[in-house]
């Protein structure tokens, strides 16, 4: 079973924050699959359907942001999954909004949730798809900017992010990190268009820079 856990913290005061861009993700690829993220397990909310052949856990922690990885090695221990089987989606202040990038290991960047699954799972060996959230003005502290909301400038780029984000899930549980880079790395939304691939599934505009 595929494991896909959207970090971000509890709460409607949290709800719209950049730093719940994760459990967006999460709660717009369960609406697609017609899943229902509500029931509680290793102090997560969870929920279970499927993408053609693949069995998938859609979770999200409910122990804020910096404990998210007791939340994870829960999941991964009660489910007996592997961390081959894993992806952490999350917010990303080196990407400009629109943009994605999946990764399969490396350190947390920063990333308070990302520190503590890697110190819970005593590995940096995992998957992550990062969605651009950008960067803080030089006045704003960079903790304030994550628990700040999205702009409504923001909301349409925002929109077309998550709905890349949430097809490019389904096509990593089908096809793993290596194809979804490939395919789904350097990628923008910032221009709102949404092309179909061969495959059907969507992208968006490739931008010119590597």
């Amino acid at each position: 079973m595929k494991l896909i856990v959207g970090l971000g913290n509890p709460g409607a005061r949290y709800s719209k924050n950049r730093h719940n861009v994760g459990f967006m993700v999460l709660d717009l690829l369960a609406k697609e699959l017609g899943v229902s993220v509500d029931q509680k397990k290793a102090d997560a909310l969870i929920g279970q359907g499927a993408y053609r052949d693949q069995k998938l856990l859609l979770a999200k922690p409910q122990t804020f942001m910096n404990l998210s990885g007791k939340s994870v090695m829960g999941l991964i221990h009660f489910y007996h999954d592997r961390l081959d089987d894993l992806v952490v989606v999350h917010d990303d202040m080196d990407l400009p909004l629109g943009r994605l990038r999946f990764k399969a290991d490396g350190g947390a960047g920063g990333h308070n949730g990302l520190k503590s699954v890697t110190e819970h799972l005593a590995s940096q060996e995992y998957d992550r798809l990062k969605i651009g959230v950008g960067r803080p003005a030089d006045f704003m502290k960079p903790e304030v900017y994550v628990l700040s909301n999205f702009t409504g400038e923001e909301l349409s780029p925002l929109e077309q992010t998550l709905r890349i984000a949430a097809e490019a899930l389904k096509f990593w549980s089908e096809n793993g990190c290596a194809a979804a880079m490939n395919h789904y790395n350097g990628l923008t939304a910032a221009e709102g268009e949404i092309k179909k691939h061969g495959d059907g599934v969507p992208g968006a505009i490739r931008e010119t820079q590597p």
